[in-house]
This record gives C-alpha cells, sequence and structure tokens, in this order.
C-alpha cells in the first residue's frame, strides 16, 4: 500500500502557498499606500480582484481536472503561484501604472490559488483514512499556520529590505510554490470521484440545504477575509499602533487563533453536531466584529480581532466536511461550487470594508461587515440538520 504521508506533507504546504498569496500583499498595504497613492477602495479592489480570478478559477477546475487530471492540475496550481510572486516583483518596475502592474501579477497567482482551494480537499478527502472531518479541519489549520508564517516573516523582510525594497519579499515567497511543485510530480495520489461518477450539480443545486451551504460558504469567506485582511490597516492606522506591532497583534494573532481553532474543531468534530458549533461560533463571530469596530480602547479592539480568528476556524472545513458527508457523490464540481461561493465571499467582504471605509471610517467598516456572521448564523439555523 502506498505511503501517503509525502500527499499530505505537500498538500500541507500547498495551504501554506494559498495562505502566502492571500496574505502577505495586505501586509504592505500601508507601503503601496505612501509610496504608490493607492487609497482605501483601490487597495480593497486589489483583493477583489485576487479573490474575483480565484472565483473563475474555481468555475474552471471541474474542466481543467477532467483534461489534465489531478496531478498535473496540482503542479500547475505551484507553477501559477510561483509565476505571480516573481511576476509581482518585477512588472512595477516596468509598467509606468503600478495599480495595473500589480493587478496582472495577482491575477496570475491567483489562478494557482484557485486550483489549490478546489483540488487539495478532495485529495484529502480521497485518501484511506478515518476521522474525515478531523482530517479535513487538520489540513485546513495548514492555512492558518501558513497565514501566521506569513506575516511574520512579511513583516521582518519589510524591515530588513525597507519599504522602497518591497519587491524582493515577493521573490522570496516565490521559492515554496517552485519547490512543492517537484513535489507533486512525485506524490502518490488517489483520484477522487470522476465527473463521470458524481452527481450533477443542476440537480445539487434544486435542494435548499445545498443553497444554503453555499450561501454559508459566502458568509464564511467574507467573515474571515474582511477581518484578516484590514486587520494590519485597521490596527495602525485606525488604532495609531506601530506597523510591527499592528502586523503581529492583528492579523497574526487572528491566524494563530483560527489555527488553534481548526485544531480543536479537528478534536471534536466526531462529539459535537457541527450546526451547533456553527450556531455558536457565529453568534461569537457577530460580538468579535461589534466589539473591534466599536471598542474606545486599541487594546480591546486588538484583542477581539485576534479572537475573531478562533470563531471563523470551523467555518470552512467544517463546511467542505459537512458537504462532503451531506452529498458523498458530489465530487470535484461540488467542491468547485462551494470554493466558487467561498472566493466570492473573500471578494466581496474585504472590498465591501473597503468601500464604508472610504466613504465613512474603518471602524464603521467593520461594524457594517456584521452582516456577514449574522447571514452565517440565520442560515444555519434554517437548514443545517440538528444532528450529525
Amino acid at each position: 500500500m502506498p505511503n501517503y504521508k509525502s500527499t499530505k506533507l505537500a498538500c500541507y504546504v500547498g495551504y501554506v502557498v494559498q495562505a502566502v498569496i492571500n496574505n502577505f500583499l495586505p501586509i504592505l498595504f500601508i507601503v503601496l499606500n505612501e509610496n504608490y497613492g493607492l487609497n482605501y477602495e483601490m487597495l480593497g479592489r486589489i483583493i477583489l480582484v485576487n479573490f474575483g480570478v480565484q472565483f473563475l478559477t474555481d468555475a474552471l477546475t471541474p474542466k481543467i481536472v477532467q483534461f489534465f487530471g489531478y496531478r498535473r492540475s496540482m503542479v500547475f496550481s505551484q507553477i501559477g503561484a510561483a509565476t505571480g510572486l516573481v511576476l509581482l516583483a518585477i512588472l512595477p518596475q516596468i509598467i509606468p501604472n503600478t495599480f495595473v502592474a500589480i493587478n496582472i501579477s495577482v491575477c496570475i497567482y491567483a489562478v494557482g490559488s484557485g486550483l489549490l482551494e478546489v483540488l487539495v480537499s478532495p485529495l484529502i478527502e480521497a485518501l484511506p483514512t478515518t476521522n474525515k472531518g478531523a482530517n479535513m479541519s487538520f489540513l485546513h489549520s495548514f492555512y492558518c499556520w501558513g497565514q501566521v508564517f506569513t506575516v511574520i516573516v512579511t513583516t521582518l523582510m519589510v524591515k530588513v529590505f525597507g519599504f522602497a525594497n518591497w519587491q524582493f519579499i515577493p521573490l522570496v515567497w516565490a521559492i515554496i510554490p517552485f519547490f512543492n511543485g517537484f513535489a507533486f510530480v512525485k506524490v502518490p495520489i488517489i483520484e477522487p470521484i470522476s465527473a463521470e461518477e458524481s452527481e450533477p450539480v443542476s440537480k445539487l443545486i434544486k435542494g435548499k440545504t445545498f443553497i444554503g451551504m453555499m450561501i454559508m460558504m459566502f458568509c464564511a469567506g467574507a467573515s474571515e477575509i474582511a477581518m484578516a485582511e484590514w486587520a494590519s490597516m485597521f490596527a495602525q492606522q485606525g488604532l495609531g499602533v506601530s506597523k510591527v506591532i499592528g502586523d503581529l497583534a492583528g492579523p497574526c494573532a487572528f491566524a494563530a487563533l483560527m489555527g488553534m481553532g481548526r485544531i480543536t474543531h479537528a478534536a471534536v468534530a466526531d462529539k459535537i453536531p457541527f450546526k451547533k458549533i456553527l450556531v455558536w461560533m457565529s453568534a461569537a463571530c457577530i460580538v468579535c466584529y461589534l466589539v473591534t469596530g466599536s471598542a474606545a480602547s486599541p487594546v480591546i479592539s486588538l484583542i477581539f480581532c485576534a479572537i475573531c480568528g478562533f470563531t471563523v476556524a470551523s467555518f470552512w472545513p467544517g463546511l467542505y466536511s459537512q458537504a462532503a458527508a451531506t452529498f458523498p457523490r458530489g465530487g470535484t464540481a461540488m467542491f468547485s461550487v462551494f470554493a466558487l461561493c467561498g472566493d466570492l465571499g473573500c471578494s466581496v467582504g474585504p472590498w465591501f470594508l473597503g468601500v464604508i471605509a472610504d466613504a465613512t471610517s474603518l471602524s464603521i467598516g467593520f461594524l457594517s461587515c456584521t452582516v456577514f456572521p449574522v447571514a452565517m448564523l440565520i442560515t444555519a439555523l434554517l437548514v443545517l440538520p440538528s444532528k450529525k
């Protein structure tokens, strides 16, 4: 029997790559704002482009897999990530419009991230293991540890290279997907259920449970990324702390607690009904957004910003596991639909916050984003089964 430890390791690193792609550039928002004059809305639009391209890639992934197979598609995901990161260091130096140059690079590495989002979870789900829910949550925890790693290392690299030489940072990050691409060439892979064997999405989407899960995936992406992407700038400009403190106390603490939350979820996934977990965590997430946006004390705001990471931890992996259990013949197309919804939320959430912040303030932006966990809570109560 093949040893799938190397497959798991490559998938774990794949989620670290996705964490790099989604989180390192917001750490540089202050640089882009001060050096190139990009306002809040433009910075929010960069996030929108990133997750928007991931959204389109999610939609195309079933066809890509059908044509190339899982192995080559995984290799392509790493190539796309590495290429986009390298171009981010080069294009702003040769294209006069920095905003356009950044978005071209973001589009390319977003394709790699979109492929990863759809492919990694069913690859892990297909492995001959027990405790599927725990394995899924443990896998997704590597996105969190990758986010912590990304924030700390990016912050340190900013100190080493300085604002003027920020272009070296994406070059360093490109090393990880470059080598992980070679790993996916060799690791043993079990092909998940094929498109021919899976239940058509056109049939799945007729049920209220499936539609409800689509809505919840949107809310999961929006609730997580709106806080994660804006935490650094909020801590610095909204609360008046330094960049290093802002990065570590904002997105880094958020990601660390989200990782702990996913490890905790892995431990209790087979013991507590997911509906109960989701309802309580959605309610806690609402409180975190309200306190982060309204507290008079910067310390209290930062604490609840970090706690928010724990509250959203179970959203994404838990919904994936619930979907796999509820629709066992869903296949890659099902994961693609849910990734589409999640990435749409990841696009809209931080962009919506940026629009509100430009018109009012960052604090009001965070308060406005309470709408996403509220929608999650209501939908969970309406559509999820009370028992496992």
